[in-house]
């Protein structure tokens, strides 16, 4: 009798454990950490779990933020793209997203997105024309007919165009701030006090998204 009880109970003990971790709430709360958008945005690659960055330039928060997300695209795995997105709510900031653009456009953002930032926040060139646009990117070697043909081309400014859109969809009001997805918008408040806990939230819908891919 023994040797029959002995498998049943040690089932029954294993179905009761995984419950029980079953049953375990989530570490991160829908509408505490992160809110569900009403509509889904488009992402880049349906295959694949999206993580976009709104960030601005002359935004202090976000500079301070970039040695971490950096780090952590760095890290990221087959599955996951990183998208950066400029934000904008007035004029400069449209100028800076189209700096940014113009900048992927040339083939030159991998040198100058750090050095933007440095641009604007440490040496207070607040780059907000397309004359100084144009000047900062001579400095850095490209002539003047390529800026022309970069910061005035279709892809640049539809670039601006759409990202201000996505924007507005995922009801982002603040920079940093990150979208999981097309889907959820982390949360700052008390709940998501610092840089790190966003991307810890970032990681925890990465893999809620990816178990049900």
């Amino acid at each position: 009798m023994k040797v029959i009880l002995k498998p049943i109970l040690l089932a029954f003990a294993f179905v009761v454990m995984s419950a029980s971790v079953f049953a375990q709430p989530a570490r991160y709360i829908e509408g505490t950490h992160y809110v569900e958008l009403d509509t889904p945005v488009r992402t880049v690659d349906p295959n694949k779990v999206e993580v976009v960055e709104i960030f601005w330039y002359g935004c202090t928060h976000c500079y301070s933020f970039e040695p971490l997300i950096e780090n952590w695209e760095a890290n990221i795995p087959a599955d996951v793209v990183f998208v950066r997105s400029p934000g904008m709510w007035n004029a400069m900031m449209q100028t800076h997203a189209q700096l940014y653009y113009t900048a992927v456009e040339l083939g030159v953002f991998e040198e100058t997105h750090s050095d933007i930032f440095d641009e604007i926040l440490l040496r207070a060139n607040y780059l907000q024309s397309e004359a100084a646009a144009k000047d900062y990117f001579g400095s850095k070697g490209v002539s003047g007919d390529e800026f022309d043909a970069a910061w005035n081309s279709f892809t640049v400014t539809s670039a601006v165009n759409r990202a201000n859109t996505n924007m507005r969809d995922y009801g982002v009001r603040s920079t940093p701030n990150l979208i999981v997805n097309g889907k959820y918008r982390i949360v700052t408040n008390q709940a998501v006090p610092t840089q790190t806990d966003m991307l810890e939230v970032v990681d925890f819908l990465v893999e809620m998204e990816r178990s049900s891919m």
